[in-house]
């Protein structure tokens, strides 16, 4: 089987490749040559831009593949260019995407795959929810053989699961206090990248898997105070805790209130919507 991954070098598409070469999968990566890990032995390597389509098309010849997975789309735009490039060269096209994408609040638990798409909070998770939703058009229009994957909260040896990285295990060192939103006690899901790769790699040239949709995570749920607390254990002491609100850390976290205004510009529209369809329902 000849699989193309487009990226393979990153957090979670490392341990894929590692794990598809050791199926005895061909493999290519399609990649610029810049990651910090280095591409496993074994993989042929294509070097070129994906945002590049024309150097793309050279760089592939007259290759075609049994999968291409994208490690590396994030919108509809860029899909579209997948699009262009794979419709003739493969029998599967794997988008990651990502299971932040599923409805905040969620509407009950578990979250599964039918748990709706809709994350008022991200604009990373609203594009990769409009990816889905033209992979899925293109699908029913055209036949086009599409697999969906949802990582959530993946990580490998390099990455530490909270902002701050090895500064907060410093911290901790030091015994100086962490800080923790909220109460910590809102639960989570990490998942080892090997663990995926396991999940992942099933998914490869499986006819069964077109057109589905599928999140691989790890089953166990981990409140905040329980993944700070591991990692301190891990690093020799226990975690001097310190809980904030949400509301004070996104006052002074650009990135986080950037998601919080957003969030509420999203909710008062929608409100603002609803209230229009109460006072004129035939409109």
């Amino acid at each position: 089987m000849r699989v193309l991954f487009i990226g393979g070098t990153g957090i979670i598409s490392s341990a894929c490749s590692e794990l598809a070469l050791h199926k005895g999968i061909d493999l290519y990566l399609l990649t610029r040559g810049r990651s910090i890990r280095p591409a496993p032995v074994g993989a042929q390597i294509l070097q070129a831009d994906i945002r590049k389509p024309d150097t793309v098309s050279q760089v592939l010849g007259n290759l075609t593949f049994d999968s291409v997975v994208n490690w590396v789309a994030y919108t509809p735009d860029q899909v579209q260019g997948d699009l262009k490039l794979f419709r003739d060269r493969t029998q599967q096209y794997i988008f990651i995407s990502s299971a932040s994408a599923y409805q905040k609040p969620p509407p009950f638990l578990p979250i599964s795959e039918s748990t709706p798409l809709h994350n008022p909070n991200w604009q990373y998770s609203r594009d990769k929810a409009a990816c889905e939703a033209l992979l899925e058009q293109v699908g029913v229009q055209e036949g086009f053989p599409f697999t969906i994957v949802r990582p959530s909260h993946t990580y490998d040896r390099t990455l530490l699961p909270f902002h701050g990285g090895y500064a907060t295990v410093a911290r901790m060192r030091a015994g100086k206090p962490v800080v923790v939103h909220g109460d910590g006690t809102s639960l989570w899901t990490l998942t080892h990248h090997r663990d995926f790769a396991v999940g992942f790699v099933g998914l490869l040239g499986n006819p069964h898997a077109l057109g589905h949709c599928f999140h691989i995570t790890s089953d166990e749920w981990l409140s905040w105070n329980q993944i700070y607390q591991t990692v301190g254990q891990a690093a020799g002491m226990e975690p001097h805790l310190v809980h904030a609100p949400s509301e004070i850390i996104a006052w002074y976290d650009a990135d986080v209130s950037r998601q919080v205004v957003d969030a509420r510009i999203d909710e008062v529209h929608d409100r603002l919507v609803a209230g229009l369809k109460r006072a004129n329902p035939e409109k």
